[in-house]
C-alpha cells in the first residue's frame, strides 16, 4: 500500500492520507542525512545550544497545534498532550544547556604526557518509536542525538504519521540545517534495510518485545549500536504504614495518565493486606471520579485507546483474569476503542493481569502479607523497567531498593522520565539508557587519546 489512511479513533473518522516514501525516497534522504553530518559535526556546541533553545521556544509557542494532532490521531486527552509537548521543551532546554559538558573530553591520569577521553558522534542514527507518547519518546532521542553532533531519522508508529511530520516542522522552524532531522514514511516492513544501509550508524526503538528483538538481530548482523526501550509491568508496592491517601492519588496517576498506555505505568499493584480494606475503598472513589469522554476536552482525563484492537486485547486480558478468579471492582466494558477504567482484585502471579503487560486503563491488585512477599511478587515479571514502593520509613526503603530487578526504584512516586536522570530497563524492558550524561553518550565513539 502507497497510502496510509490515519482514523480518529474517537469519531471513526479519517484525519489524512499520507503518501510513504519509495525505495528511491529512502536511499536520496540517508544520502543527504550522511551529507549534513559531515557538516553538522563542526558545528560548535554555542550553535547547536541556540538552534536547541528555538526548538523548545517553537514547541511551546505552539504547543495548541501540536498538541491538537496527537489528540486527533490516537485519542489522547488534550490537556495530556499539552503536558507532553511542554515536556519536550524541558528535555530540549536541558541538552541545550548541558550537552557541552556532557560531551567534554575526560582526562585519565596514566603514564602518558597526556591521556584522555573524547566522545564524537557517530553520524545517522535511526530512531524507531511507537505512537503512545509520539512527540516525547521522539525528543527525548533526538535533543540529545542533535546536540551530540548526530543526524537523526524518524520511523514513527504508522497511526501518528502526522504527529511524525510536525516533529521534523519543529526542528526546520527553529532553523536546524535541512536534514539534520527526517521524518521517513515507511512501514515496519521498512525498518530491516534501512538498518542493513551502511549510512546508518545506530539504532533507539522504543516498543513491544518482538519489534525489538527483530531490530536488534539486524543491527547485530550488521555490528550496529542499538539502545531498546521495550514493555513493562511495573509494579505499585504499597507497604502498610505508607500516607494512605496520597498513595492513592499518585497510584491513580500512575496507572490511568494516558489512558493507562504507557510501559512504565504501575500495572501490577501490591498492597499489604493490613491495609487493603480501606486503601480500595478510597481507590474506587478516585477511580469513578475520573472523567472520560472526548479527547478534545481539556476536562477529559481518560479518552479512547489508540485503537479498536488494542482495546480488544486489554478485554480479553481482563475476562480472562475474572474467569481465573479475579474479582472486577469497577469497570470491564468496552465500546470501540473506548475501555472504562477498569480495578480487578484478588489477582494471583498466574493470572492474564499480572503475567502479561496491560497497555490501557486496567489495574490488577494482589495482596502480600511480608515485605519479602512484596519484592518477590514484584520481580516475579520478564519485566525490569520500574517499581513505585510507597512508605513513610524513606531509610528502609532505600535499603530494599538492591533487592527489586528493575531499571529504576522510585519510593513515593509514580515511575517517570526525567531528563536529568538515566532511563531503562534491564531484563525484557531493554538494554541502553536515555537521558542525563548516559543518553547522551550511548551513541558516541569515546575515543582513547594518549601522548607520549
Amino acid at each position: 500500500m502507497s497510502t496510509v489512511n490515519s482514523i480518529n479513533p474517537y469519531t471513526h473518522k479519517e484525519i489524512e492520507s499520507f503518501k510513504k516514501h519509495t525505495k528511491q525516497d529512502i536511499a536520496e534522504i540517508l544520502q543527504k542525512a550522511d551529507h549534513r553530518f559531515y557538516l553538522w559535526r563542526e558545528t560548535a556546541f554555542s550553535k547547536r545550544k541556540e538552534l536547541m533553545l528555538a526548538a523548545a521556544k517553537e514547541l511551546l509557542e505552539n504547543k495548541q497545534e501540536y498538541a491538537e494532532t496527537m489528540s486527533l490521531e490516537i485519542g489522547k486527552p488534550i490537556s495530556q498532550a499539552i503536558a507532553e509537548v511542554e515536556k519536550c521543551a524541558w528535555v530540549c532546554e536541558y541538552y541545550a544547556n548541558n550537552a557541552e559538558k556532557h560531551m567534554a573530553d575526560v582526562t585519565i591520569e596514566t603514564d602518558a604526557q597526556k591521556s584522555y577521553t573524547k566522545f564524537e558522534p557517530l553520524g545517522v542514527v535511526l530512531a524507531v518509536m511507537p505512537w503512545n507518547y509520539p512527540f516525547w519518546q521522539v525528543f527525548r532521542f533526538a535533543a540529545p542525538a542533535l546536540m551530540a553532533g548526530n543526524i537523526g531519522v524518524l520511523k514513527h508508529a504508522s497511526n501518528v504519521f502526522g504527529s511524525a511530520l510536525n516533529i521534523e516542522k519543529v526542528f526546520k522552524r527553529a532553523g536546524f540545517p535541512e536534514y539534520c532531522f527526517t521524518t521517513l514514511l515507511v512501514s515496519s516492513d521498512s525498518v530491516e534495510k534501512i538498518i542493513e544501509n551502511p549510512i546508518v550508524k545506530g539504532v533507539t526503538l522504543t516498543g513491544s518485545g518482538p519489534a525489538g528483538s527483530a531490530v536488534a538481530q539486524t543491527a547485530g548482523k550488521h555490528i550496529k549500536k542499538t539502545v531498546l526501550e521495550l514493555g513493562g509491568n511495573n509494579a505499585l508496592v504499597v507497604l502498610a504504614d505508607c500516607d494512605i491517601d496520597a498513595t492513592v492519588a499518585m497510584c491513580v496517576q500512575a496507572r490511568f495518565q494516558n489512558t493507562g498506555q504507557s510501559c512504565i505505568a504501575g500495572k501490577r499493584m501490591l498492597i499489604d493486606e493490613k491495609i487493603s480494606e480501606e486503601f480500595i475503598e478510597k481507590l474506587l472513589i478516585k477511580v469513578r471520579e475520573l472523567k472520560s469522554g472526548d479527547p478534545m476536552d481539556k476536562e477529559t482525563y481518560i479518552g479512547t485507546m489508540a485503537r479498536e484492537d488494542l482495546a480488544a486485547e486489554l478485554e480479553q486480558q481482563v475476562n480472562d483474569t475474572v474467569k481465573a478468579g479475579g474479582k472486577l471492582l469497577i469497570g470491564g466494558k468496552r465500546q470501540g476503542a473506548y475501555f472504562e477504567p477498569t480495578i480487578v482484585s484478588e489477582v494471583t502471579s498466574k493470572m492474564a493481569m499480572f503475567s502479561q503487560e496491560t497497555f490501557g486503563p486496567a489495574l490488577s491488585i494482589t495482596t502480600f502479607k511480608t515485605v519479602d512477599e512484596a519484592i518477590e511478587l514484584s520481580n516475579n515479571s520478564r519485566f525490569g523497567l520500574g517499581v513505585s514502593v510507597f512508605t513513610t520509613d524513606i531509610k528502609n526503603a532505600e535499603k530494599l531498593v538492591y533487592r527489586f530487578d528493575e531499571g529504576a526504584v522510585f519510593i513515593n512516586s509514580l515511575v517517570k522520565s526525567d531528563p536529568r536522570l538515566p532511563f531503562g530497563g534491564i531484563k525484557e524492558s531493554g538494554y541502553g539508557r536515555e537521558l542525563s550524561s548516559h543518553g547522551i553518550q550511548e551513541f558516541v565513539n569515546r575515543k582513547t587519546v594518549y601522548i607520549s
